[in-house]
């Protein structure tokens, strides 16, 4: 039992220090550096060098019981900063999933859906046996996909493919996955709930490297470079996100199809 919980405190250990206090360490090392550089020396290697030699010297001149409290300071500004984005991560999600302010919101989920109600138009219009019109027909469905894989309900493609899943579900089995989801999540083998939690992790992942963007692009007031940090983690989050929420999808939606009449 003692070893169970030795394991289990390395583990959570581990999770500490990966998910809050290194990236919020090398927050606050971009945000000393870019408070010392300012826009005017933004990029000046003398002055940084200048810098880091000053600190250095400075800190080593302390005693060693102060060099320890000043690096535990650090090490819980570090996972102060980095519970903060953990916290933001929730309005990432937010907007990412098309959580969106009621207005905007039917602005842009009528905009989607014009666009894509013009396009499976088209396909219709032209499906056909010929050659020419098979591959026309597969060029607009590919287009209308791209936008959502069912009528959109969403103003983001994140969204929408969340809802096109709740789609299939009501039209297939008369499913409302709103309700019906923790129940169907019940009778789901271990297999399916284990390959959909590992995808939802790497969605919950990629909106936390998203969301590390804000306090990047805060620092870019005063130190423009931290602007293509900011932009760096919200592309890089962003497309992890899209990717890891299709995978959730279809695994949702396999779900559903092969266990979906349970609930029926």
């Amino acid at each position: 039992m003692g070893r169970f919980f030795e394991e289990l405190a390395k583990k959570l250990a581990e999770r500490w220090l990966a998910l809050l206090v290194l990236p919020g360490a090398g927050f606050l090392a971009v945000a000393a550096v870019g408070g010392w550089q300012r826009h005017r020396a933004a990029l000046d290697w003398s002055r940084f060098r200048q810098g880091t030699g000053t600190l250095t010297a400075a800190v080593s001149r302390l005693p060693v019981g102060f060099q320890l409290v000043l690096l535990v300071v650090v090490l819980l500004g570090a996972a102060g900063v980095g519970l903060a984005v953990q916290a933001m991560a929730g309005l990432t999600r937010l907007v990412w999933l098309g959580r969106w302010p009621a207005p905007l919101l039917r602005w842009r989920v009528r905009a989607r859906r014009r666009r894509w109600l013009d396009l499976v138009g088209r396909r219709r219009a032209v499906s056909g046996e010929a050659p020419e019109r098979r591959a026309t027909a597969d060029r607009l469905a590919g287009k209308a996909n791209r936008i959502a894989l069912a009528e959109p309900g969403r103003p983001t493609w994140m969204g929408d493919r969340v809802h096109a899943v709740e789609q299939v579900a009501l039209a297939r089995f008369g499913l409302d996955l709103t309700f019906g989801w923790p129940r169907l999540w019940l009778v789901l083998p271990d297999t399916v709930r284990a390959e959909i939690t590992a995808a939802e992790a790497s969605f919950a992942a990629a909106v936390a490297t998203g969301t590390w963007a804000l306090p990047y692009l805060a620092l870019a007031v005063f130190w423009w470079p931290a602007a293509v940090a900011a932009l760096a983690f919200g592309v890089t989050g962003w497309a992890r996100a899209r990717a890891a929420i299709g995978d959730l999808g279809a695994l949702s939606e396999a779900a559903v199809d092969l266990h979906g009449r349970t609930q029926v």
